[in-house]
Parts: C-alpha cells; structure tokens; sequence
C-alpha cells in the first residue's frame, strides 16, 4: 500500500545507503592509517554483527541451499569477509578518494561482465556507454598517478580496489540467481564469514587491539558493525523495495564524489585537477550505466 511520503523515504534511504558507503571508505581509511590493523576492523565488523544478528540466523537458516559448492562458497564469506577484507587492505595503500572511484565506483562495469559471463546478459547501448565512462575514468585516476609518481605504492592499494570490486560484482550475480532475500543473505555471510575467516584472522598475529583503547573498539564496532554491515543492507533494500533496482543503483554515482569530498575534508587528501575529472567521469558512467534513463524513456513511452 502507498501512502504520502514513501517515495521520499526511498529517496532518502537511497542518499544515506551511498553516504554509509563514502562513509567505510573514509572510516576504514582513517583506522588502519591509526590504531587498527586491517584483520581487527574486520573482525569488529563480523563479530558483533553475529552476534546481534543470532536471532535470525536460527529463524532462517545459514545455509545457502540449492547452490553448488563454488557459489555457496562465494554467498558465505564473498561479501561478509573477502571484499571488505580486500578493499580495506587497498586502504591501507591508497586514498579513500581513489577507493571511491575504484572499489563502487567500478561495481557497474565488473558486474555486466559477470552477468554476462554467468548470464548471458547483454547491456544496452546507452549503459555500455556508461561502462565505457566508467572504465575511463578509474583509468584517469589509477593510471596517471602511476605515471606521474604521485603516491607512491597507490598501485597496490588500486589493484585491491579493483579486485575487491571484482569479486563482489560475482558475488552480486550468484546473489541474484539464489533467489535469496538480502536479510536471509546478510545472516548467512555474517555467520560463515564470523566461524570461518575469524580464527584466521586471529591465526596471522595481527588482531591484538593492543594499540587502540576501548573507546575506540566501541566507536568502530559500531560504524563498522552495525552502521556499515547491517544498516546500510537494510537501507539499500528498502530503497530498491520503493525506487526500484534502478533508480536505487543510480544514486551510487554519488559514492564516489562524496568518498573524494569526504578525502579532501577529513583526511586531508590532496586531489589534482585530472583525478577530480576522472572520478567525475565515474560517477556520470555510474549513473548512465544504472539503466534509470532506459527505465525512464521505457516509462514515459508507456504513458505517453
């Protein structure tokens, strides 16, 4: 049932979904430049979300069934543990600005690939030049910093954004074809990725705490947690429940301005000329490659 608002409310959810996103680019930063090891904001991030999420792990089940074993793998740890993990590694090595651009600002263009190498689906043109855009613009900012020599050992932290966006663009279509709902999805990566990847986290030496006091954990489980694990899904879907998939995917164009803003005013990023130009270009590729306009032109000839 529709009543006054919900579109708005979609809206909104929408705007604080792609916010939460720019948000673990510039908080991830933040710690593992500081007191917190890549394996400790992780495992603050898989923990307390178990635990809090329990409840609906025994109502729902945490196995992802009627999946061979490679997918079941992939909708366990894939988005519980192995792309934050990946991505926030990058972090370590290069500026929340370039992980904006690079890790979901890429998203669109390694999903198509992976739709259409598990799918068989094939974009239109007005979003294959919307890819192109994209696929432009995270060359303009990875390419040319290698070229020029600015922030030396970046690479790394690009190639991980782009490996991290990789991987949860095929996590994204296995998710798809599951049939699964995003709650169901969400408990099932956060149990496997907390029994699984945890005690090998632990296994490396790295997760101590030792550096960081207890006001600090607090803070991070929470915007790691419970902000950035659990309320941005829950937002997310929610807007796609009221805007659809494709408008709700549109407003990722505005994760990497808001990563780059967010750089330039709290971490104090320094930004040229071109990089600002080349996550420009990802952010108008994201939002043509989301399919809004199609669906618009589609709605609007519907009407006419």
């Amino acid at each position: 049932m529709n009543f006054p608002g919900t579109r708005a409310f979609g809206l909104a959810a929408a705007l604080a979904t792609v916010t939460i996103w720019a948000a673990f680019m510039l908080v991830t930063r933040f710690a593992v430049q500081g007191d917190f090891t890549v394996e400790e904001v992780l495992v603050l991030r898989l923990v307390p979300g178990a635990v809090v999420m329990a409840p609906f792990m025994w109502r729902l089940g945490v196995m992802p069934h009627g999946q061979s074993w490679p997918r079941a793998a992939i909708l366990m740890v894939g988005a519980s543990a192995v792309f934050p993990f990946v991505v926030s590694k990058g972090l370590a090595f290069a500026p929340a600005s370039d992980g904006g651009a690079l890790a979901p600002g890429m998203l669109p263009f390694w999903t198509t690939l992976a739709a259409f190498a598990l799918a068989g689906e094939v974009p239109g043109p007005r979003r294959r030049i919307g890819l192109a855009m994209i696929l432009t613009g995270a060359m303009i900012v990875s390419l040319w910093q290698v070229v020029s020599g600015a922030d030396d050992g970046a690479w790394k932290g690009h190639l991980m954004f782009l490996t991290g966006s990789g991987l949860w663009a095929i996590y994204s279509v296995i998710f798809r074809q599951s049939g699964l709902s995003p709650l169901h999805g969400l408990v099932i990566g956060l149990f496997w990725g907390t029994l699984v990847v945890v005690p090998l986290l632990f296994a490396t030496g790295n997760v101590s705490f030792t550096r960081a006091d207890t006001s600090d954990i607090v803070v991070m489980i929470v915007l790691q947690s419970f902000i950035i694990g659990i309320l941005a899904m829950f937002l997310y879907g929610y807007a796609v429940q009221i805007l659809g998939a494709a408008e709700a995917a549109a407003f990722g164009a505005l994760t990497p301005i808001l990563a780059l803003i967010g750089g330039v005013a709290f971490l104090g990023e320094a930004v040229t000329g071109i990089k600002v130009a080349g996550i420009l270009l990802v952010a108008i590729g994201v939002f043509l490659a989301s399919g809004v306009l199609s669906k618009a032109r589609h709605a609007g000839l519907e009407g006419a």
